[in-house]
């Protein structure tokens, strides 16, 4: 039976990427999703016309906890036990900072880091039954030193996204790799939308290839790091990010 990669926040951007690249290294996947139902439906037509493979679609919110034991219940009934997961979902709730609240800080944390830890600690029983599993946590270079005050909850939730990638790698040790990939500006739809030109290449010049990254770039390092060949890749911090300066 093929391997079981779950990717939240999967339908749409890196989320889509990751599916697609992990769907033709042969993986069954999971594309969970809270809004973008359209899009999910539609990349699971694709992954299975092109590849053969089983996908299951999952509305789900990931920061409660209950709804993810109820979703991963589901996906260990109609595919079997998760063995890749990828916490890829995330909010953005840019503001000037005199704009934000609190309310919306604990929603940006809640499903950046709790729905991370929500995920991660469903799917390791099985991955230490088994002696095998991946997990990769999708940051950002905002999460290092990447500083944008009009998003600093979201910064500190990536930030938060790193340290969870290092108790996880030490309490799941030694049958659960756990990884962290930190991208820079990466070209989606949703990280372009709203920005003027001016801005764009303020930004595209701050990168050493002067360029914004492309999502499967990060699909293919995603690849690499669950594959056999990253078997002694752990507890690590990877930046893609075309050498985006400030972010090393």
């Amino acid at each position: 039976m093929s391997k079981v990669a779950f990717i939240s926040g999967g339908a749409r951007g890196i989320g889509a990427a990751i599916a697609y690249e992990l769907a033709k290294d042969g993986y069954d996947i999971v594309i969970n999703y809270l809004t973008s139902a359209k899009a999910a439906d539609k990349l699971k037509a694709k992954l299975i016309e092109e590849f053969k493979i089983r996908v299951l679609c999952v509305k789900c919110d990931i920061s409660y906890e209950e709804a993810v034991d109820e979703m991963i219940a589901l996906v260990e009934k109609e595919l079997g036990s998760v063995d890749v997961l990828i916490n890829n979902a995330a909010v953005d709730l840019s503001n000037l900072f005199h704009l934000k609240n609190a309310k919306e800080f604990r929603r940006t944390l809640d499903v950046n880091v709790v729905g991370a830890f929500n995920l991660a600690k469903r799917v390791y029983p099985n991955m230490l039954k088994k002696e095998y599993g991946r997990i990769i946590n999708i940051s950002s270079t905002n999460g290092i030193n990447t500083y944008y005050p009009m998003c600093i909850d979201y910064d500190a939730s990536k930030a938060a996204l790193i340290s969870l990638t290092h108790d996880l790698a030490a309490e799941f040790a030694p049958y659960i790799n756990v990884n962290c990939i930190a991208p820079g500006f990466i070209g989606t739809d949703n990280e372009l939308e709203g920005y003027d030109e001016e801005f764009l290449k303020e930004e595209v010049d701050k990168i050493m290839v002067k360029r914004y990254g492309d999502p499967k770039e990060v699909a293919y390092l995603v690849s690499f790091l669950v594959s056999d060949k990253a078997d002694f890749i752990n507890n690590t911090v990877i930046r893609i990010d075309g050498g985006q300066m400030g972010s090393v």
